[in-house]
């Protein structure tokens, strides 16, 4: 093999070796950034009941049929400590050291009552979700808006609101 072969095979190689390598290097970002995105969860308001069914007469059972329902679709728990959920007026519920499992559904009461996985209780005397036109909105422990939803204004039907915009 002459010294010209010799060299031109060396460069071959090492333009070879530089191609894989930046390759790899290109790719490997992408992947990442793939598996990223496909790990996080989504946390949202699925319903709300905010007419407590029955007379309103602010028993601690009443308060209690009044809710709101916020769910993880996602595969991974999420941790809502921090996260706020609120009214129009202001009325606030911070979760408190609470971890929403993936695929699960956690319902947030008005009244008084023991939390546990699935039930969480403002431990309050009054009502907070209006009749007739309200907003919950949902937000993370950064006060970043997560979702919200709204009944009344231009709608008419039942006291239940499913979310995605549909009601029962």
């Amino acid at each position: 093999m002459s010294a010209f072969a010799t060299v031109t095979a060396r460069r071959l190689a090492a333009a070879t070796l530089t191609a894989g390598a930046l390759v790899s290097v290109v790719t490997l970002p992408a992947s990442a950034a793939d598996h990223a995105r496909h790990e996080r969860s989504k946390v949202q308001i699925s319903a709300v009941q905010y007419d407590s069914p029955g007379r309103d007469d602010r028993s601690n059972r009443s308060l209690n049929r009044e809710w709101v329902e916020i769910t993880n679709t996602g595969h991974h728990s999420v941790n809502l400590d921090g996260w706020t959920l609120e009214d129009e007026d202001g009325h606030t519920y911070t979760f408190d050291h609470y971890r929403l499992e993936g695929r699960a559904t956690v319902r947030i009461h008005t009244g008084i009552g023991r939390d546990t996985d699935t039930d969480l209780y403002q431990d309050r005397r009054h009502y907070v979700w209006d009749n007739y036109s309200d907003t919950a909105t949902l937000r993370n422990d950064r006060g970043r808006f997560i979702d919200d939803e709204s009944w009344g204004h231009h709608r008419h039907g039942g006291g239940h609101h499913d979310g995605g915009h549909h009601q029962r």
